[in-house]
Order: structure tokens, then sequence, then C-alpha cells
């Protein structure tokens, strides 16, 4: 037998109140929020186009960043249809945007923001698959 094939991957992220990243993911960021917040595990369901972000309220301790706590990385890696379109609806939003889309050294044009609760999102697509899969 073959292998299974995915479908698609939901981010999970933890945040300290989930009731204002998601109004930030909804607001800022354009997606649409379907609240669960009376759970014992409050949570945020977030959909834009075929993405989706769960929001779980953090129990105990501190939210940090990937960069914050290991020095590196991105906490998620979106990836549009058109950067340029979506760099410059963010802008709009009032995101925290780090850079201007570029083109890096392993073939994606992308920029990164920063969300309410400090964590780095990459956003771009490939552009030079030679560069990338090489």
């Amino acid at each position: 037998m073959g292998k299974s094939k995915l479908l698609s991957c939901a981010i999970v992220l933890v945040t300290p109140d989930v009731k204002k990243t998601a109004e930030y993911y909804n607001e800022v960021l354009g997606f649409r929020v379907v609240e669960h917040f009376d759970h014992e595990e409050k949570f945020a369901a977030c959909y834009r186009d075929n993405v989706e972000i769960v929001l779980v309220e953090s129990q105990k301790g501190l939210v940090k960043s990937n960069k914050a706590k290991y020095g590196a990385a991105y906490d998620a890696y979106l990836v549009p249809e058109d950067v340029d379109a979506f760099y410059e609806e963010l802008m709009k939003n009032g995101a925290k945007i780090f850079n201007p889309p570029a083109m890096n050294a392993y073939g994606s044009y992308e920029f990164k923001v920063e969300d309410i609760d400090g964590r780095i999102l990459g956003i771009g697509r490939v552009r030079s698959e030679d560069i990338f899969f090489n």
C-alpha cells in the first residue's frame, strides 16, 4: 500500500490572551475567527483561504517566539499567492513588518512580520526552485 496523502496542516500557536490575539489575526492579518472561548482550554480557529491557525490560551509560562527562545527560526511561514499584494495589505492594516519582500539566499521571495505576541511570521514563496531544492 502507498503512502497516505496529507491534505492540509494547521499551525497551533500558544498565546497569553486568545481573545486579543484572535482580534489581531482578524483585523491585521485578515483571518476569519471562530471563537471557542467557552471551553476549558480556550482557543480560536483562524481561517484564511486554505490556511488554518489555531490559537490556544496559555495555562502557564511565558509565550516566546522561536527567535527569542532558541535564537533562530520563524514561528510560522505563510505562502500567499502574491507576496507583494499581501505585503501591501498588511502594510495598510498596520502590521509590524521587518523588511519589504526580497529574494533570500535559498530562493524564496519573502518578508517578515511580528504578530501581537512577538512571534515572527515568514511570508513568501519559492521563486527559484533550482536554489531551494538542490
